[in-house]
């Protein structure tokens, strides 16, 4: 959590901050409404006052802030409960900060109103008040950041009244850790700058083809061979191998350590078990769960193999059964991730047990699928029915609409907007996730050669980012379920956090907008002047990030 805070203190980007306009804040995203006062208000030794009724890890996100203040001005700043004022007190009868509930605010939506003696933040949950904390501290000196007494700064914010809620109730980051792994740390590290940008879904891609990076306990062969693969294609050339193990997984503990984490943060951690596609590191462990019985090894190359889940067989829904009951064990998130993605049919249709469950099923080719895509939507729905009785919810990707896909799925439209469109207008719920919009995997610029990271073929400015409307082409109806936007990252070239976050920043900031900004509050132009106030905070926090101001690369070797 003090990471978080520290990173939320520092974006800021002058001693003082005694600004007349509210494009000079450079908040990020931009708030629904900002409205400029006169004066100033002096943090510096300013008494916390919070409300009674807030969470424990609501009134520690706050006492954080109270902390990081001391050590940085010098001057204790005393954290108390408050009494005898409540939502309804006038801003003019308070000095200090006060955090006070407000049950007449939605979930997501804050208020902070500030005059020459009081700050004034009200919310009704949570979350609220960590994104009143964090554009709070958007707001305060820079010099908070080094984390030691910084002398000659003016600890003061300006007079202003921010009204804020977000466009998307679901807002997105996607992080694939089985290609490349990513220690619990640098998840962590991931996870606070997700946060900061009021980002509150994180997608972990947990299982591929290229390694099983989760401990199931009735299944220890997952992560014993599954997590592991003997060398890596090292080029854009496929038949390339540098010949080294590579590997790792969560334990269970770990796991439950970064849900607690993200959860302090605002952020619900949503896990994929791709299926029934991308399972070469389940089937290298286990190999009968493939129709040919093996042998298999853990991919070293990256595409999509053609060797899929047998699922004619009955023991393997008994392992995708045995294997959610532990997932849902371990994260507590309305949705589960099922994949469904990239699942070639080759297998199945040379497997004599497939075939026999294609024929027990009756399933014929017709205009809405091949046999096939119908097994497939078979799969997904008793997988669907299997989570319904734990009370959780299947989100998959765009090809689980091939076919007949089930009442009550949720689609995440990758493949461009138009499978999001498309489940829109079938009456589906849609996360809108499009490769040509949220594929921070891809180069950012056509001079980007920086080789070993990004996709050579593909190409995402930070403009086309900002410029993504979800709502395109859909009609009101349609538009009821969109739940929000994702950004992904897929790492094949992605081999270590100096490159994820290269690929990441500024584009989070751009995609953190569109999730959260309305329509008419984006502007591209003031966005930049944002995003570039933050490059040296970056810098300082030792992210990389793809340069807006200055042309010169950063180093990842």
């Amino acid at each position: 959590m003090k990471r978080i805070l520290i990173l939320a203190l520092a974006l800021a980007m002058g001693s003082s901050c005694l600004q007349a306009k509210d494009t000079e804040l450079h908040i990020i995203p931009q708030p629904q409404s900002i409205t400029m006062g006169k004066g100033s208000f002096k943090v510096k030794g300013a008494n916390f006052n919070y409300d009674g009724t807030l969470e424990e890890r609501t009134v520690k996100a706050i006492a954080s802030l109270a902390d990081e203040l001391y050590v940085a001005t010098g001057k204790v700043s005393s954290i108390a409960c408050a009494t005898g004022v409540n939502a309804r007190t006038p801003l003019g009868s308070l000095k200090g900060f006060y955090f006070l509930k407000d049950t007449t605010l939605a979930p997501e939506e804050y208020c902070i109103e500030i005059n020459g003696k009081a700050a004034k933040v009200t919310a009704s949950g949570h979350n609220g008040f960590l994104y009143a904390l964090m554009t709070l501290k958007q707001m305060m000196p820079v010099e908070l950041l080094a984390g030691k007494l910084a002398g000659g700064v003016s600890w003061n914010i300006p007079c202003c009244t921010i009204k804020d809620s977000p466009r998307f109730a679901y807002r997105g980051v996607m992080l694939d850790v089985a290609r490349h792994f990513y220690t619990v740390d640098e998840v962590k590290k991931f996870l606070d700058l997700a946060a900061f940008y009021k980002i509150n879904r994180f997608h972990w891609h947990l299982t591929e083809d290229q390694g099983w990076r989760i401990e199931i306990k009735k299944y220890p062969l997952l992560t014993e061979i599954g997590a592991f693969r003997s060398g890596t294609q090292t080029t854009y050339d496929r038949n390339t191998n540098d010949g080294k193990r590579y590997g790792g997984y969560y334990t269970q503990d770990q796991i439950r350590e970064v849900v607690a984490y993200a959860d302090a943060l605002g952020i619900t951690v949503i896990p994929e078990i791709d299926l029934p596609g991308h399972m070469l590191g389940a089937m290298a462990s286990y190999p009968w769960l493939g129709c040919t019985g093996g042998p298999y090894q853990v991919w070293t190359r990256w595409g999509v193999s053609d060797q899929v889940l047998c699922v004619g067989k009955e023991k393997t829904f008994e392992f995708l059964f045995d294997v959610l009951d532990e997932i849902c064990g371990l994260f507590p998130s309305e949705y589960i991730h099922i994949g469904g993605d990239e699942c070639p049919k080759t297998s199945w249709d040379k497997c004599p047990a497939c075939q026999a469950r294609m024929d027990e099923l009756g399933l014929k080719a017709d205009e809405r699928g091949t046999r096939g895509q119908k097994l497939q939507n078979y799969v997904t729905k008793r997988i669907q029915d299997h989570l319904a009785g734990k009370g959780r919810k299947i989100i998959g990707w765009d090809e689980v609409l091939e076919g007949d896909l089930a009442e009550g799925a949720t689609v995440m439209s990758w493949r461009g907007a138009k499978g999001g469109k498309k489940a829109a207008g079938l009456g589906f719920d849609v996360i809108m996730s499009p490769n040509s919009h949220c594929y921070f995997d891809y180069k950012q610029a056509d001079s980007d050669d920086y080789v070993g990271v990004n996709w050579k073929r593909h190409q995402l400015p930070l403009e086309k980012v900002y410029s993504y409307d979800p709502y395109e082409d859909l009609d009101e109806t349609a538009q009821k379920h969109i739940l929000g936007v994702q950004a992904n990252l897929w790492t094949e070239y992605i081999r270590n956090t100096n490159e994820l976050y290269y690929l990441t920043l500024p584009r989070l900031c751009a995609i953190s907008e569109v999730q959260w900004s309305a329509a008419s509050a984006r502007d591209f132009g003031r966005f930049c002047e944002k995003a570039k106030a933050h490059q040296p905070i970056f810098n300082i926090l030792g992210y990389n990030y793809f340069p807006l101001a200055e042309p010169e690369r950063k180093n990842t070797k």
